[in-house]
């Protein structure tokens, strides 16, 4: 049996829900990002132990099929950027569609209709945190980050970030002070 997670978008969240569902004695096949398959079919005391269990940690369960999708949708774009060494060298539209089998065009009309904002901006702030996560380490240059993120070049990415945080790439690398946002709080 299949539930859906929201603001489920780290690796700490997944150990968390693992660590709720064996004191619960549930068993699971799989725990990703947005999603849990557990073993048994649940009770409805069950799938509320679930609920009151997520919900101490901040995380939700989800029951509305568009809710779900949006997740889904947000859960793909953040792995892909977060979690992936290697960015899809296809469109991410394309990547989008044959992840989660949808018609893009309905996924961006979808996204856009309940988030109140485009999935190519909410792929550009996630990216934007990518960078500023990636200059805070210091262990690569602007060319290989714009490289990496498939920017067509590092002044695309430069002004790009200016765009979104008002400062170029070079003065946030000399802040004392670099502010970045939690994975579930962007593009919020």
């Amino acid at each position: 049996m299949k539930i859906f997670i929201k603001y489920m978008v780290s690796m700490r969240c997944k150990m968390l829900v693992k660590e709720e569902l064996k004191k619960l004695g549930l068993h699971f096949i799989l725990v990703d990002m947005g999603v849990v398959d557990i073993m048994e079919n649940i009770t409805s005391d069950q799938r509320e132990q679930i609920r009151i269990a997520l919900q101490r940690s901040g995380l939700e369960l989800m029951d509305d099929k568009k809710a779900v999708l949006i997740e889904r949708i947000k859960n793909v774009i953040i792995e892909m950027i977060h979690y992936t060494d290697e960015l899809p060298k296809v469109n991410f539209s394309d990547y989008l569609s044959e992840k989660l089998d949808y018609d893009y065009t309905y996924l961006a009309n979808l996204f856009s209709e309940v988030q109140g904002t485009t999935i190519e901006k909410f792929i550009i702030s996630h990216k934007i945190e990518r960078v500023k996560e990636l200059i805070i380490y210091h262990e690569l240059t602007l060319t290989e980050i714009a490289w990496k993120l498939h920017y067509s070049s590092v002044a695309h990415l430069s002004t790009q970030f200016k765009k979104i945080t008002g400062l170029t790439p070079s003065h946030f690398k000399n802040l004392k002070y670099k502010r970045r946002k939690p994975i579930e709080e962007i593009g919020n």
